[in-house]
């Protein structure tokens, strides 16, 4: 087979690399990719902002599936354009990928078909909002509607933290267009975690459950991030609670997809609160999770293109996961600043020492390669994914990566993983 991976990322670096293992694969392209990922793909040089280009492009190559990285893709249609050509494609279509691309159109869903979420109101003028804010004493959750690569959600503790939010999402318009309107829903308090299911449209097959650190500083203090690292399994959501949030929120929403007229298939990922009153939805997203996929991928004991094949076929029924018995955690190497302005172009040193150690996986996330030198090119630089028989033995490899790789305004988390360790601890 020839397969085709869409984005240029830690996540697609991740994809790309368990894409490599099978068996299925004979050529490996990347659309854009970036410097790293050319020991495992070749990099196709097409307008990759252009969905028609790369679809021609995959017509002409004969490509036999395309595996969709980034959001962005899919809200633009990517899976339409492919299969209208006859091409099979790993993601969901255009109308389908709204659940992530409008929060408004999720928060309806949920609504409609009674999927457990947080109490909200939509408004699409900042006066209206201001005054609805302005009428609650608490905490709220303000939501830009569009996509805003992971920081267009504000935890508000005060009206006045919600006015600063509401007024750079739809007066200064830092996020363009996504802020035309807003969701402004109460807070929603317990343990988040990420579940992530292969469906196609009928089956739902859930991967195992992760973590991840939105928030820039320790503690989950700070703005969100796109996400600051990862670990999985995440035993929060225990076996007992997966068959609930089974039959009340994938079920509901998979088979609700399907009688709005936009049939899901491809990579579900609901984010969780868990709450005193049971498991609460705090978004849909409509592809891998970043870096959720970077924790989840390397313990999926099962051949990826052959799970994305059966997702195209409708014949996932016939799948039976296998896991390996360990765990992953990711800790995310970001450029000073982020996820404000930072500086790029900074020499990254130690990162041939890193990938020595063992049961240490290196992703790049935000690299170039100049004349055999790695430098920083984006806030989120690099994905260090520590594998062990536990959480502290992953992590004791993830954060010796960390220690090993240095570049001027290197920052990270140094408390990934915290609450399950203290839940370990407690056990």
């Amino acid at each position: 087979m020839q397969v085709l991976i869409i984005g240029s990322g830690g996540r697609e670096h991740a994809l790309a690399w368990k894409v490599r293992q099978s068996p299925l694969v004979k050529k490996l392209f990347v659309a854009p990719g970036n410097d790293a990922m050319a020991a495992l793909a070749e990099s196709v040089e097409v307008d990759g902002n252009s969905i028609a280009a790369l679809a021609a492009w995959a017509e002409e190559k004969q490509i036999d599936l395309t595996i969709v990285g980034p959001e962005v893709y899919l809200s633009l249609g990517i899976t339409d354009e492919f299969s209208q050509r006859g091409l099979n494609v790993f993601g969901p279509s255009k109308g389908a990928a709204r659940l992530e691309s409008s929060k408004v159109f999720a928060k309806e869903i949920m609504a409609k078909y009674k999927i457990p979420t947080a109490d909200f109101q939509v408004f699409s003028t900042y006066r209206a909002a201001l005054s609805y804010i302005q009428t609650i004493n608490g905490p709220v959750v303000v939501k830009a509607d569009g996509l805003a690569a992971g920081k267009g959600v504000t935890v508000a503790n005060n009206p006045d933290e919600a006015k600063v939010a509401l007024e750079k999402l739809m007066v200064e318009k830092v996020y363009g267009d996504a802020g035309n309107q807003v969701v402004i829903e109460e807070t929603l308090y317990g343990e988040e975690v990420s579940l992530l299911a292969v469906t196609d449209g009928t089956t739902i097959l859930p991967l195992l459950p992760a973590q991840d650190h939105k928030r820039a500083f320790a503690g989950d203090q700070g703005p969100n991030t796109g996400g600051m690292g990862a670990y999985a399994p995440a035993t929060v959501l225990t076996p007992e609670l997966l068959p609930k949030i089974q039959k009340e929120i994938l079920e509901p929403l998979v088979q609700g997809m399907a009688k709005e007229g936009f049939p899901y298939s491809g990579i579900l990922y609901t984010g969780l609160m868990l709450t005193k009153d049971g498991p609460r939805v705090v978004e849909f997203n409509v592809r891998f999770g970043d870096p959720e996929a970077q924790v989840i991928l390397p313990l999926l004991d099962h051949d990826l293109v052959e799970l994305c094949l059966a997702a195209g076929n409708s014949n996932l029924d016939q799948v039976k996961l296998q896991w390996k018995a360990a765990t992953a955690a990711c800790v995310v190497l970001t450029s000073g600043g982020y996820p404000g302005s930072y500086e790029t172009g900074e020499k990254i040193s130690g990162l041939t020492e890193a990938e020595k150690i063992e049961n240490l996986l290196v992703f790049h996330a935000g690299t170039k390669n100049y004349d055999n030198q790695w430098r920083t090119a984006g806030g989120r630089v690099l994905n260090l994914v520590g594998l062990g028989p536990d959480l502290s033995t992953a992590l004791n490899r993830a954060y010796l990566g960390a220690d090993t790789i240095d570049f001027p305004g290197c920052y990270f988390r140094e408390d990934i993983g915290w609450r399950e360790l203290k839940r370990l601890r407690q056990n």
